[in-house]
């Protein structure tokens, strides 16, 4: 018996049909969640960011429409955060919620990304501006990706500060990256505004820890007698870039003195942590500049100025490049190197006392194709104390 055309054509349109079908049902699109406690989105299906959180599933976006947000939040799943330019997100009081990997200390944090492998907060403004902490204890931090990857971008992070009787505690940074146990962090921070911190703008420390900083603008709060500032910091052997970013403000005002000075601030900070590039960075009225503390690190093309009391760039350290940069009315000198084989070339440098202070016992070092405008003397080479003893870096 001979089937038809037309029969056999539709069965097999009708197999092919379900092949789809059955591979359409394995697959797992990600899902919308809509979040407002105002009525500029009238069918979100939550009224708080964390409740969201809580119900998504990993790879899920959650929408926060604009609105006031007293809360913290926890995130331990692969999320992607978008937030409208009017969601704020601003807790009532921000209870200890982590402990640090490294010294133990407990964190209060307003946002805590604890062991997840992509989240991604977009355009959400961060404000610790209601923090209620009334001691040093716990460490105060913004946004605080602890073992965990993602991003932060277009975000505003301000206001993590103590009451001003309590300046001089190491507490209120701004955005924390921190690995431990073994494990890694990798996250990438951009086109942020950070301002109003007490101690760090931006940290990122230990072993395992990559941060990509970059196109930022991080404002310290000018001189203070609280805690020494430092706008932008990878430390402790935390690697990574910081690049294109705009870093001033950030001035201890005891420190009046480069022979007595005990604590330093810094625009931007590499301590103990090598092969960091440091690039494109714009930065200045500071107390310290540009500020490494560390081996084979590339210091390139930043823009630097009115380092008060210190210098624009100051490097401690061994085979590091510093390469095309301006350097423009430092402190004592506009640039000052302490060690072996570094390379300074091709630098703009223009007003300062000393154009190159070279710290005692230095060796190999490379210094050409500089440019001098307005300094007494181009290189100097006289001993010195160790400058980077007075950096007091963030390690909550």
């Amino acid at each position: 018996m001979k089937l038809s055309n037309s029969f056999v054509l539709r069965g097999g349109l009708f197999a092919f049909l379900l092949t789809l079908t059955a591979h359409a049902s394995l697959a797992t699109p990600y899902g919308k969640l809509v979040v407002s406690n105002t009525a500029a989105c009238p069918h979100a299906q939550y009224t708080k960011i964390q409740d969201a959180i809580n119900a998504a599933s990993a790879g899920d976006e959650i929408v926060v429409c604009n609105g006031i947000y007293s809360e913290q939040l926890s995130i331990t799943k692969s999320l992607d955060i978008e937030a409208d330019s009017g969601a704020f997100l601003v807790p009532a009081s921000i209870q200890p919620n982590a402990t640090s990997l490294t010294t133990g200390n407990a964190i209060a944090a307003a946002v805590f990304v604890s062991g997840a492998a992509n989240v991604s907060i977009t355009g959400l403004t961060v404000d610790g501006i209601n923090n209620g902490i009334t001691e040093c204890a716990p460490v105060l931090i913004g946004v605080y990706f602890q073992n965990s990857s993602g991003s932060l971008r277009h975000a505003t992070v301000r206001n993590f500060a103590l009451a001003a009787s309590l300046n001089g505690c190491q507490s209120g940074t701004g955005v924390f990256v921190e690995s431990g146990g073994g494990q890694n962090s990798d996250v990438e921070i951009s086109d942020c505004s950070i301002h109003g911190y007490q101690k760090n703008g931006v940290t990122a420390n230990e072993t395992g820890t990559t941060a990509r900083i970059h196109d930022n603008v991080v404002t310290g709060v000018g001189p203070t007698t609280g805690a020494a500032q430092n706008g932008i910091q990878i430390g402790f052997s935390a690697s990574g870039a910081i690049r294109g970013n705009t870093v001033t403000n950030n001035f201890w005002s005891p420190c009046s003195d480069a022979t007595t000075c005990t604590n330093v601030a810094t625009a931007i900070l590499v301590t103990q942590s090598n092969n960091v590039h440091v690039g494109e960075n714009t930065v200045g009225i500071d107390q310290a500049g540009i500020f490494i503390d560390g081996n084979d690190n590339h210091v390139h093309g930043n823009t630097a100025f009115s380092a008060s009391i210190f210098e624009n760039i100051t490097i401690f350290g061994n085979r590091n490049r510093i390469e095309e940069n301006r350097v423009f009315n430092g402190g004592d000198a506009d640039i000052f190197i302490q060690g072996r084989n570094n390379n300074v070339m091709d630098n703009l440098i223009t007003e300062a006392p000393v154009g190159i202070l070279v710290g005692a016992g230095s060796t190999g070092n490379v210094f050409a194709a500089n440019t001098f405008h307005g300094v007494t003397m181009t290189i100097q080479d006289p001993p010195t104390g160790n400058l980077s003893k007075t950096i007091v870096a963030d390690r909550p």
